[in-house]
């Protein structure tokens, strides 16, 4: 490609470190769009003559025909993506494909690849977030009533239901989508046409090419459009953040399928075995997705790494770019699916559920809440009050519902029978009506919102 400056071919070990094609050989698709999309363009300014733009665009359809057929002959020679589909466009029409570089560099070149192959990625990423979504709706809606322990620090806190703590992932991953989506507004610029860093002197239309390209317009600096990657820096941080998301819920399962939990099942197609210990049902899928979340995270460290300190306009370490952004996503998706999956199949143990909801004094904060209500007792004197009554409970060995009026009232003697109203864990569920509370009723409410707006 150089040959012209340079009188010796690379070393084997300059080859081994530039060469990308086994990694960038994944922008095939894109790199053919944009050089498709350029050469239409320079044949409309008249920059190409019409008869070499129609045997470049017939070269490259080819070359789309070889690479979906498993015949492109890759080769490492050709150190990345575009040199492969230039060296193969010389071989199917000889002269005329050296003129497809016209007014481009692989600078440019490169950005636009990546953009349109991260703008994908994200749209990838939302579906199948939205997809997610979906199913966690499904179970909502069934266990929209079933009582569960709320909690903090992993002690029991309240009760809330199923359906309640299931709508708060479809409300995170909502989140998860938004930001996908706003990454992909922001990145929906075209570089195509900065050249090498200073644009071209040719009088190509950029306009052109990023409407070709379904690009929202032409990126306004051509340094900036050659030399930054912020946009795959963003989607990878949506991506770290969505992972962080699923980890948690596939911690959840994970707990929630001991035995000491016994709070789900899942089928034995989304679990394994032991080699030894015959007994065992692993949440191996869960935890596979727990782990994700360490590769997507590292991968964005990675490229914040790459590109801290990087002089304007384009380096070679931007290279490095495309391998943890591939990583990140081949791993997100895959998560992504296999939660789907776990979520659609989930079976909860409504009957451990609900025995669990009243553990722990669960309903203390209930009691705080009457007394506050109904005696006008400061919230703070209330609190006193409620923690001597645990106290005196947990002595007896009995719950809270079971505490006997006579021991409430040595306490607080004000104390009725109309208290034991509040201390069920159904009562306790029933009471937060309020929006964004755990009441039956607020949850199917918030599940019809989320069905509208995905549909």
């Amino acid at each position: 490609m150089w040959g012209g400056r340079f009188s010796q071919k690379p070393a084997e070990v300059m080859q081994a470190i530039n060469v990308s094609i086994g990694v960038d050989r994944r922008l095939w698709a894109q790199d053919l769009a944009g050089s498709e999309a350029h050469c239409t363009m320079l044949a409309a300014r008249g920059i190409l003559r019409r008869e070499d733009a129609e045997a470049i665009l017939g070269g490259l359809q080819t070359i789309r025909g070889e690479i979906a057929a498993g015949t492109f002959p890759f080769r490492d020679q050709y150190e990345d993506i575009h040199m492969n589909v230039e060296a193969r466009l010389a071989e199917l029409i000889g002269e005329p494909a050296g003129r497809l570089h016209t007014a481009r560099s692989r600078n440019d070149q490169v950005a636009t690849d990546f953009r349109l192959w991260v703008r994908d990625a994200c749209d990838a990423a939302a579906a199948g977030l939205e997809a997610l979504q979906r199913a966690l709706l499904v179970q909502a809606a069934a266990h929209a009533d079933a009582l569960m322990p709320g909690f903090t620090h992993l002690q029991p806190a309240q009760p809330v239901t199923l359906g309640h703590h299931l709508m708060a992932y479809v409300e995170m991953f909502g989140r998860d989508a938004g930001r996908f989506r706003d990454a992909r507004a922001r990145m929906n610029e075209c570089p195509l046409g900065a050249a090498a860093l200073a644009g071209s002197p040719f009088p190509i239309d950029r306009h052109m090419t990023a409407a070709a390209l379904g690009f929202d317009r032409p990126m306004a600096n051509s340094l900036d459009a050659v030399s930054d990657r912020d946009f795959a820096l963003e989607a990878l941080s949506a991506a770290a953040i969505a992972a962080g998301h699923l980890s948690r819920l596939g911690e959840e399962m994970v707990i929630w399928m001991t035995p000491q939990f016994g709070f789900v099942s899942l089928p034995d197609a989304l679990t394994t075995g032991s080699s030894i210990m015959p007994q065992k049902r692993n949440p191996d899928a869960a935890e596979l997705v727990r782990a994700k979340t360490g590769r997507i995270t590292g991968a964005l460290v990675a490229l914040l790494t790459v590109m801290k300190g990087l002089p304007l306009a384009y380096s070679k370490d931007m290279q490095e770019d495309k391998p943890p952004v591939f990583e990140a996503f081949d791993a997100l998706g895959l998560a992504v699916s296999a939660m789907t999956a776990m979520v659609a199949a989930l079976q909860p143990n409504r009957a451990r559920l609900a025995a669990a909801a009243g553990a722990g004094f669960s309903t203390a904060t209930d009691l705080a809440d009457w007394l506050v209500r109904e005696l006008d007792l400061p919230f703070r004197r209330a609190h006193h009050v409620t923690g001597a009554a645990v106290k005196r409970a947990e002595a007896l060995g009995v719950g809270l519902e079971q505490l006997p009026l006579h021991e409430m009232q040595a306490i607080e003697p004000r104390i009725t029978e109309a208290v034991y109203k509040v201390l069920s864990p159904e009562a306790s569920c029933a009471s937060r009506t309020g929006f964004g509370g755990t009441a039956p009723e607020a949850v199917r409410a918030r599940i019809e919102e989320w069905k509208s707006r995905l549909a």
